[in-house]
């Protein structure tokens, strides 16, 4: 080997020997890791709920907690769903119909100050009609505890700091999984919260709840989807609902 090749070669294994002594793997700590990691959207294989409940069409398969049909406040128009508030409290509206597991995406808009939410497993309890809840609400720039905040589990779990609702007034989308005692809260797109029906944490948070003295809170399997009444005009829309076997 003729000596200027010799010593290109000897550099270029130099110059391999130093990188390969000096470079060490980055090491991730327990405390840097995110509580709540980055999901991505997949398509849900369950069936779809074709039938007119969630249309924005008429509302005849809702009703109000007396099992009313709904006659004033609550309006299904072009594909919209919504709340107009007036003089008189329309009232929370009930799906007639319960379901079990299921996945449920949906847009919403809510007024500034203002309070709603959609519930899911909702039965009665003695003489309250309760449910989980994806809280909806605009706290127009008070200090509101994070168990309060749009797309928190209510008096639960507080959403991921991720969560960032739009103003009041525009389009937000949001999605509720509930499958073999899992609970999933997305909005616009980014998990929230993510809670496990039953669990040690799940039991401690309850007695920790305005639920704590609600017998057996959340322990149904089938339930009715509620639309809440808290005199505050908002909007739903785009609803997609599937269902799980098995059925109620």
């Amino acid at each position: 080997m003729h000596r200027r090749s010799f010593l290109a070669v000897s550099a270029i294994g130099a110059t391999f020997g130093a990188t390969q002594c000096c470079v060490s793997p980055r090491i991730t700590h327990a405390s840097e890791q995110d509580p709540l990691p980055a999901a991505t959207e997949q398509a849900p294989k369950g069936k779809l709920d074709d039938t007119s409940v969630f249309k924005g069409e008429s509302l005849e398969d809702w009703m109000t907690l007396d099992h009313e049909p709904v006659k004033f406040g609550w309006q299904a128009k072009g594909g919209e769903i919504f709340l107009k508030r007036s003089l008189l409290r329309a009232g929370h509206i009930v799906t007639r119909k319960e379901y079990g597991d299921f996945e449920m995406s949906f847009d919403w808009k809510i007024a500034k100050g203002g309070n709603s939410g959609l519930k899911y497993r909702v039965r009665k309890y003695g003489d309250r009609t309760l449910g989980c809840e994806y809280q909806i609400y605009d706290p127009n720039g008070q200090q509101v505890d994070g168990k309060n905040k749009t797309a928190s589990l209510y008096d639960l779990y507080a959403p991921d700091e991720t969560a960032q609702p739009k103003p009041p007034g525009e389009w937000n989308s949001a999605k509720i999984v509930l499958r073999d005692g899992k609970i999933e809260h997305w909005l616009n797109g980014i998990r929230v919260v993510r809670a496990t029906l039953g669990d040690a944490e799940w039991e401690r948070r309850i007695a920790e709840s305005k639920f704590n003295d609600a017998e057996n809170f959340s322990k149904n399997r089938c339930g009715r989807i509620m639309l809440t009444d808290h005199g505050s005009d908002v909007f739903y829309r785009n609803f997609q609902f599937w269902t799980f076997e098995p059925n109620c």
